[in-house]
């Protein structure tokens, strides 16, 4: 989740245990932004929990002082390397439905349709299985998220736009008047439609707006 902060936030509160208090959620801090490289020394202070290293990884600070152009461009440049080893492990696959078709199904139809059967008609699609073989032999940076079968399914440059929107807007988002934005379901069309939203959020909020990333 990204929180936009309020500006008499005291900085005492951009801590883990006190994220519940303030904001009513409970996680810890994710090193999720890069700082801006042209900074003076006096402006790290101003970053959140700040990372050594080029880029500097931080959870987040002023606008300003974050590259979110930068994080933006990477992470698409990161999907399209990530989309082509996608084709490659799934070519002459079908193509599958995603999972929130089968989990919709279960909810609608529990007695007839139980949790277990919709698992097995998921995990039972050979693309599925496809790209389950391919993370069972590679680790790290190789790794093709299940849980992404349908944005992979839209195309190589939809599923780099969707992943540089995501490298910034993240999976919710908490404005800074207690407003929350997220995907109403795991559907592309859904998160889209948040993205859109947050996209938006964010391309308007003031430069000295400050940004806090956190893992749920």
């Amino acid at each position: 989740m990204i929180i936009c902060l309020h500006d008499g936030l005291p900085s005492h509160a951009l801590t883990a245990h006190q994220l519940y208090r303030h904001f009513g959620v409970s996680g810890t801090l994710q090193p999720r932004f890069w700082a801006v490289e042209a900074r003076w020394l006096w402006q790290t202070r101003h970053l959140i929990a700040p990372r050594k290293g080029k880029p500097t990884s931080c959870a987040g600070g002023p606008v300003k002082l974050l590259e979110l152009a930068g994080l933006r461009h990477a992470a698409g440049l990161g999907a399209g390397i990530r989309h082509q080893v996608w084709q490659h492990v799934v070519h002459g696959t079908p193509p599958a439905r995603a999972w929130h078709v089968y989990e919709a199904r279960h909810l609608a139809e529990p007695a007839t349709y139980p949790l277990q059967r919709a698992e097995a008609d998921f995990f039972g699609q050979p693309r599925v299985n496809a790209m389950r073989l391919h993370n069972a032999a590679s680790y790290g940076a190789a790794h093709l998220a299940v849980e992404e079968l349908e944005m992979f399914q839209a195309g190589p440059l939809a599923y780099q736009h969707y992943s540089a929107a995501t490298a910034v807007c993240a999976d919710a988002l908490l404005t800074a008047d207690g407003h929350k934005l997220a995907p109403t379901s795991n559907a592309l069309a859904h998160r889209v439609t948040y993205l859109e939203q947050a996209g938006r959020h964010l391309d308007t909020v003031d430069t000295g707006q400050r940004l806090l990333a956190i893992a749920l």
